[in-house]
């Protein structure tokens, strides 16, 4: 372990117990920033529904994909808190991609896009898997724009989305209309009415699984409101992580620094967005917890603690605001949402 993430979690903890007034577990809670609230929609603009309302559209369409048959839901699905369960999704031609897909809930927060941060923002991110050849596998943006300026609707869609855009159908504009509307993924739990003041939000149980993720260290990369997703860290940082043909972010920089360094995963949902890490290595979150304790700390978590653990974790599974998820009732140039 660094000493700098060494210094981090001594002055964490040392801050939250100076605050403890003696309610076990409650004094960590000051830890995490503020509570995560959905996203005030009546306060969005005309246009700004517009945008979202054609990245909703967008989200779910599957011709965005070489074949007809790919959508981002399918391996971010909005009913399955934002990814699709597998190991790793099935792309054009039954090609598996080489990363677990991490859920796409809540991620516009992150500090960057996929496992190893190659995208700047959700609306980056979001153009990436139409044009990956083992993913959606369109063969440019330039074919994409040709592909939806020929399906009658998507033209008109896209005027009432970008209105002060000369060309407003162009690749962009499809990233940013799908950005616009992940960037309503925002899924508030119990954890955050604990986090405002309600302390009868958390079991004891809870509380107590909250003392041991600070205490055994987890709070020092999974920090901030959203318990991750701030920060790379190396995986594997005291005990070599066994899979060693996924190199991280050096496979992006080749910078030696970069091996075996990913972006540190969001815990919002990770009850329900199994399997975990980016080789999908752990199935169960008990199991997850356990290879952290070796892998980043070299110690043994004890039955107990990740019991504690897990209880706390899964006060961290929320929900999207009603209709948020839901896929439109149709498509440009369809009869149906088929």
């Amino acid at each position: 372990m660094s000493n700098l993430k060494k210094a981090f979690i001594v002055v964490s903890i040392s801050f939250a117990l100076s605050n403890s007034n003696g309610q076990d577990g409650k004094q960590f809670l000051g830890m995490f920033g503020q509570p995560l609230k959905p996203v005030d929609t009546t306060k969005l603009s005309e246009v700004e529904k517009n945008r979202v309302e054609l990245g909703r559209v967008l989200y779910f369409e599957k011709r965005l994909s070489r074949d007809n048959s790919i959508s981002c839901n399918s391996c971010h699905d909005t009913k399955k808190f934002g990814v699709d369960g597998k190991d790793f999704s099935v792309g054009f031609e039954d090609h598996l991609t080489g990363r677990n897909s991490p859920t796409s809930f809540n991620a516009f927060m992150h500090v960057s896009q996929f496992w190893d941060g190659r995208a700047a923002d959700v609306e980056e991110q979001a153009k990436g898997p139409i044009l990956a050849a083992g993913e959606m596998a369109m063969p440019s943006g330039d074919e994409v724009v040709k592909k939806l300026s020929a399906i009658d609707g998507y033209p008109a869609l896209f005027r009432k989305a970008f209105p002060e855009d000369g060309n407003p159908l162009n690749y962009d504009n499809v990233g940013k209309a799908i950005g616009a509307y992940e960037r309503l993924f925002v899924t508030p739990s119990r954890f955050d009415k604990a986090l405002a003041g309600d302390h009868d939000a958390l079991t004891e149980k809870e509380y107590r699984g909250l003392t041991k993720f600070v205490t055994n260290g987890c709070v020092a990369c999974h920090n901030g409101n959203l318990l991750g997703g701030t920060m790379f860290q190396k995986v594997g940082t005291v005990k070599p992580w066994p899979n060693q043909k996924d190199q991280g972010r050096y496979d992006l920089t080749k910078n030696e620094a970069d091996k075996m360094m990913f972006k540190v995963p969001s815990l919002r949902n990770i009850a329900k967005t199994a399997p975990y890490f980016h080789d999908a290595s752990a199935k169960t979150l008990e199991e997850a917890v356990r290879m952290m304790g070796r892998h980043q700390f070299g110690k043994e978590i004890s039955d107990e603690d990740i019991a504690d653990i897990v209880a706390f974790l899964k006060s961290l599974t929320g929900e999207l605001p009603d209709g948020v998820g839901d896929a439109p009732e149709s498509f440009p140039g369809l009869s149906s949402a088929e």
